[in-house]
């Protein structure tokens, strides 16, 4: 470890000129249980990452290092993960790192370019198009089957019909499938009829001449599996896969991923069952918590320092995964999953709000919007989640109705407006037709070719459509400028970059409150998470049945959680409307965590004033209830270790460390000098007066813990 400030996922990056670094420089910016990932070159490797830890900078350094050593040829690297958007962010930081040619796709964008290519000699002819949209021939085969073809039900059949084809089930096993996952029909059709509909769907596929996003994976394990040349040319283009998110990797995915691999284990995988929240589209994290059964002799690495999130925010994760045991510090966490031991220093305590009613918690969602904002925390890092995108009207009124910009994840996409589009083809031409105006700096071409759109140093005061614009518009020049810093690119640059990013959909900021489903808010985070609705009946949703689906829902109140990075205010409405009945109560999946009234202080607002021996009350017993026991019990022993030192130099206990000091010290649990100087109140003499007695007082402590 070096003793600088850690980036977002770790320690300093080895560099952002776009020039492959060294060995030694990659492996000194990782921290040392990164660096056992990037060190692991050859045969099968499994990462359990929790959130935060870093690893997607794990494996981009693994693959860097992989290339600066000569152990691989990009060229030769596939990467697959399951969003274009997190495909997109891995291969620009191979690009920042120096790393050409290495391929990140999406598993269908992999598979798609790979049928291309061979449909012709494979299957003959042109290939067949792709339909986006499932629901219009489910919709056709619901109808030949006399069945009713309403919005709803032909959503959920869809859902079911990408179900039984990532699985790998054949209509007429679709039946007994059902059976054993506990699915029960869709609807009021029992399983039967589905399976018909299955049957009737493909029918109506291969009338048309086109193929579904499923259809892509399957017709490659096909042409995998029959045509040995075929394979052995693909072995021989990839010879080392990385895949990221391999909790949500569903069986058909996998058999593909097989039929890439061959006989060869030169596969390192990356994921976190604490974040699987899609089992209802077929994904298991069966695969990854096998793995090691799976792959003879393969390495399993953990990844649980968080570098993401504030302590306060990292310990209500831990607990809302798993309970404390009676009496003891120890969190029971699920296999495979992984305890996260937070980096940053200490922030604000996590806020729990109530509120009478929906519309109620909506201006509390502003108000905490407008206390955010004084605070420094600027709209782009706000973001509003929730556990159903029907809970999103009310708040997009009350922010409308305040004046306050937000974006709607699920909404209009970046690239497709007009403002968007227009920007794109000036910034292009002005690449190739005005050179000599040019001054080679990213930001400021940008700036000259975007003011003729209306792009301004300032914002519109309205807000409306004007000031939306402007927002886009401003968007591309923030990313302009952060080109320019870590590539040193030009105009042409960011015109590829904004082409690439397109292609990915991967958005550049706009300033705005984001709105996002839980589901949809995975792989993000914001400086500051206001989380709404999480009471019974939203989170669990009332149509969660059984142990399994439970336990998906509070694997989604986890993942909510640890999107935020400093602020982090759960809260719920006691009724839908107002002057309704308040019937909600608060999630079981915080129980234990939910101030009540007989909380006394932990139930305090914001304001409550007091002096100074209330303060302190409050403070300790704030602490008590945002931590496990055992951290409690660390800090009393570092507060007895205190008292002993000023004692013995004739001091005030305060001189040494602030009880504040001790309680972050207590939460992070350093390991080691650089660490433990981040911690706010541990300046230069103090580290190195007491730093090594209060490592060796942690370490202790954290050994007898775990014992």
């Amino acid at each position: 470890m070096n003793d600088h400030a850690p980036a977002a996922d770790g320690p300093r990056p080895a560099g952002a000129s776009g020039i492959l670094p060294s060995p030694a420089q990659l492996l000194d910016a990782l921290d040392p249980d990164q660096r056992q990932v990037a060190e692991h070159l050859e045969g099968a490797l499994c990462v359990l990452a929790g959130a935060g830890t870093g690893k997607t900078r794990a494996i981009t350094y693994r693959i860097a290092h992989g290339v600066a050593v000569g152990a691989y040829q990009p060229t030769q690297v596939l990467a697959v993960t399951f969003t274009a958007r997190a495909a997109g962010e891995m291969r620009s930081r191979l690009t920042d790192l120096g790393v050409h040619g290495a391929q990140a796709r999406t598993f269908h964008a992999a598979a798609l370019r790979q049928l291309t290519y061979f449909w012709p000699s494979a299957i003959g002819g042109r290939r067949h198009e792709i339909e986006r949209y499932k629901a219009r021939l489910v919709g056709t085969a619901a109808h030949r089957l006399g069945l009713s073809t309403d919005r709803a039900l032909i959503r959920d059949l869809a859902a079911e019909v990408e179900w039984a084809k990532v699985t790998m089930t054949l209509p007429e096993d679709y039946a007994q499938a059902a059976a054993t996952q506990g699915r029960v029909g869709v609807g009021d059709l029992d399983t039967a009829t589905v399976a018909q509909l299955l049957a009737v769907y493909e029918e109506v596929k291969s009338e048309r001449g086109v193929i579904d996003f499923e259809d892509v994976l399957l017709l490659m394990v096909g042409i995998l599996k029959d045509r040995e040349d075929i394979a052995a040319q693909i072995r021989g283009q990839y010879k080392h896969f990385v895949v990221d998110e391999y909790q949500d990797v569903s069986p058909l995915q996998q058999r593909l991923l097989d039929l890439w691999l061959g006989r060869r284990r030169q596969l390192c995988v990356v994921g976190d069952v604490s974040q699987t929240i899609y089992s209802f589209t077929g994904a298991t994290p069966e695969f990854l918590t096998g793995f090691a059964s799976r792959y003879e002799g393969a390495r399993t690495v953990r990844l649980s320092r968080d570098y993401r999130s504030t302590p306060q925010v990292v310990s209500l994760a831990n607990r809302v995964l798993s309970r404390s045991r009676r009496g003891t510090g120890a969190l029971t966490l699920p296999a495979g999953a992984v305890q996260l031991q937070a980096q940053r220093p200490s922030g604000p305590a996590v806020r729990f709000e109530d509120y009478d009613d929906d519309v109620a918690e909506a201006a509390g969602v502003v108000a905490q919007v407008r206390r955010l904002q004084s605070a420094g925390v600027p709209l782009s890092q706000i973001a509003v989640l929730y556990r159903t995108n029907s809970q999103s009207e009310v708040v997009e009124q009350a922010l409308a109705d305040a004046g306050i910009g937000y974006l709607v994840r699920g909404g209009e996409r970046f690239f497709e407006r007009e403002e968007v589009k227009r920007a794109m083809v000036l910034l292009r031409a002005a690449a190739h037709t005005e050179r000599a105006e040019l001054t080679g700096d990213p930001g400021a071409d940008a700036r000259m070719v975007l003011a003729r759109e209306g792009w301004s140093e300032q914002p519109p005061a309205a807000r409306g459509a004007m000031r939306e614009r402007w927002d886009s518009l401003n968007a591309i020049v923030e990313l302009a400028d952060q080109l320019g810093e870590r590539r040193g690119t030009d105009l042409d640059g960011l015109v590829a970059e904004l082409a690439a990013r397109a292609d990915a959909q991967n958005a550049p900021t706009v300033d705005g409150v984001t709105l996002s489903s839980l589901h949809a808010a995975k792989g993000l985070e914001w400086d500051a998470v206001l989380l709404i609705g999480a009471c019974e009946g939203l989170l669990p949703i009332s149509l969660a049945e059984g142990p399994a689906a439970i336990e998906e829902e509070r694997r989604l109140l986890y993942v909510g959680v640890t999107r935020a990075r400093e602020h982090l205010v759960i809260s719920y409405a006691r009724a839908r409307n107002p002057g309704g009945r308040a019937s909600r109560k608060p999630s079981r999946f915080l129980d234990g965590i939910w101030p009540t009234d007989g909380d006394g202080p932990a139930r305090r607002r914001p304001g409550v004033g007091g002096g100074p021996r209330a303060r302190a009350k409050q403070a300790a017993a704030d602490f008590e209830a945002e931590n496990d026991p055992a951290t409690v019990a660390l800090f009393e022993q570092l507060r007895a270790w205190r008292a002993q030192v000023a004692k013995e130099g004739s001091k005030p206990a305060y001189t040494v460390f602030a009880d504040t000091t001790l309680r972050s010290i207590a939460v992070v649990k350093p390991a080691v000098l650089p660490q433990l100087s981040l911690i706010r109140g541990v300046g230069a003499v103090k580290l190195r007066e007491y730093g090594p007695e209060v490592l060796r007082i942690v370490r202790e402590f954290t050994q007898a813990d775990q014992q």
